[in-house]
């Protein structure tokens, strides 16, 4: 049950990215449509940095736990048995203490924007906790599948961040289609 509901976590954080992406696309259509017939959207550019903001940290956990986050492989791919399987709990202890750092920072940042009401400078006059809580929320859920993954490692899993090697030429192939090198 408990995996059930942390993959549905990664995925609506996924999910939730896309429509971030959504949003941002129309924002800048809509931008720059309205130059050319007169049309202004008020605080668009403002709109669109948090939407930015917003759709890169909330789609981390889900790139993470997809195997698509970049991960530099040189010493993990030549390491077998135990030595990997400490290698990973080090690389993995290493990435929970960044990112919880950041996590609790970035919640601590909206958590005194909405005490104080800190309000944006631009246009649009909106309490600033409102958009920092992707950027916040973002980071917590990829706390959370560090944690997930650190502990499923911890005992004797594989990663489910990494993908198994390509074992033909045409996966060779695709997947560096996939991942647009």
């Amino acid at each position: 049950m408990i995996r059930t509901l942390l993959d549905g976590l990664y995925l609506a954080a996924g999910y939730l990215a896309g429509l971030f992406l959504i949003v941002i696309f129309l924002l800048m259509m809509g931008l720059s449509l309205g130059r050319g017939i007169g049309i202004n959207i008020p605080a668009g550019d403002d709109l669109a940095s948090w939407s930015m903001a917003a759709m890169a940290f909330l789609g981390l956990a889900h790139t993470f736990r997809s195997g698509e986050m970049i991960r530099v492989g040189l010493v993990t791919d030549r390491l077998q048995g135990r030595t990997r399987w400490w290698f990973e709990i080090f690389s993995l202890t290493i990435g929970l203490g960044f990112v919880g750092f950041f996590a609790w920072h970035a919640v601590q940042l909206t958590y005194d924007s909405w005490r104080f009401n800190d309000m944006a400078q631009g246009v649009l006059a909106i309490p600033l906790w409102i958009p920092q809580i992707g950027y916040a929320a973002g980071l917590v859920i990829l706390f959370i599948a560090f944690l997930d993954e650190f502990i499923h490692v911890l005992r004797g899993g594989d990663p489910r961040y990494e993908k198994p090697p390509a074992t033909t030429a045409e996966e060779v192939v695709e997947r560096a289609i996939q991942s647009g090198v």
